[in-house]
């Protein structure tokens, strides 16, 4: 019979950001929640006594800890645009921060494809280095979903297979232990609905309900909530605007990984990186895209610096059924695709 978590287990489970790294095993009370385990992906998150930010504050939650998700209640507190919550083994956390993560270690591959190939991190986060060796300079934590453009496997100075990852934006290999990448076959990429002509395909973002649409010869074939840009029209820091544009755009670049933020090499969790953003469709001059968004699952309201946030599994849909396709052995493909509508 399962026993419930107590106190010292939960606290116990701020070890488990060690994982990634040591190869422990998830304890048993963990593989047993019903609802999987939570990744908190920002600095700090609260855990309340219910599920409400007005019920009493029971403590801080800090990046990259690891909670047993006991429940997933529907809160009438809500907030309204996310009223789901998470019942842990004391209280409750919203679930906007929370990343619903697995442990799947990984058999290493023994060859890769001289062009490379596109791997998905398959463990709660894994470090980057400048070399396989543990003890050099540390770079990016990798997080579960994201994705990494795979060059080579090598040993390690640990005797461990390790993969070299081309970083796409600044050009540089770094290192990451090889179980904790997990190969994205051809079959998983193959194209959606090939054989509707691509000018019958078209997409809608409807901003004010924060919900993408996608039509087969107008009739409505996927539906997701997604994050927009924060409605800012002021430049930012980069010189672009936080709103999502409107208006009619079209997808002309495809990309199964992009580094966003910064571009900076930097072991900070602090710092503005976001390396192997997944599954990105750009659509406008200025790098906005369509994507996948490790970060957080908080959608139904803007929030991001102008590109349309969406759940792993949604943009990796959106990227399979949209042109231009891009070839299974490259990093890109650039040609005029699908239509987009935003408004």
């Amino acid at each position: 019979m399962s026993r419930k978590l107590n106190r010292r287990d939960f606290l116990k489970l701020g070890t488990l950001s060690a994982c990634a790294t040591a190869f422990r095993p998830i304890p048993p009370e963990v593989e047993r929640s019903p609802v999987g385990l939570g990744r908190v992906t920002t600095s700090v998150i609260g855990h309340y006594r219910e599920p409400s930010f007005q019920s009493r504050w029971l403590e801080y939650i800090e990046r990259d800890e690891l909670i047993p998700l006991l429940e997933s209640v529907r809160a009438d507190d809500g907030p309204y645009h996310n009223p789901r919550w998470y019942r842990t083994s004391g209280g409750y956390v919203h679930s906007g921060r929370i990343q619903t993560v697995q442990w799947n270690p990984q058999v290493p591959e023994t060859s890769i494809p001289e062009t490379g190939a596109v791997f998905e991190i398959s463990v709660p986060y894994a470090r980057s280095y400048s070399r396989p060796d543990p003890t050099s300079t540390p770079y990016y934590r990798l997080y579960y979903e994201s994705t990494a453009w795979v060059e080579e496997v090598v040993q390690g100075v640990d005797g461990r297979s390790w993969y070299g990852l081309l970083d796409d934006a600044l050009r540089v290999r770094y290192y990451v232990r090889a179980e904790h990448l997990r190969r994205v076959h051809e079959s998983e990429l193959t194209p959606l609905s090939p054989d509707v002509p691509p000018i019958q395909k078209h997409i809608e973002i409807d901003l004010a309900q924060q919900v993408l649409r996608a039509f087969e010869s107008g009739q409505l074939v996927f539906r997701t909530r997604i994050s927009s840009g924060i409605p800012n029209t002021e430049p930012g820091p980069n010189g672009v605007p936080t709103i999502t544009p409107s208006g009619l755009h079209v997808i002309d670049r495809k990309m199964p990984l992009r580094h966003m933020g910064d571009c900076r090499l930097t072991s900070s969790l602090a710092a503005y990186e976001l390396p192997g953003v997944p599954w990105t469709s750009f659509f406008h001059p200025t790098g906005v895209a369509f994507h996948g968004a490790y970060w957080h699952d908080d959608f139904g309201r803007p929030s991001s610096h102008g590109c349309i946030n969406m759940r792993c599994i949604d943009a990796k849909w959106l990227y399979r059924w949209s042109t231009p396709v891009v070839p299974f052995t490259e990093m890109r493909a650039d040609s005029l695709g699908t239509r987009v509508y935003v408004y």
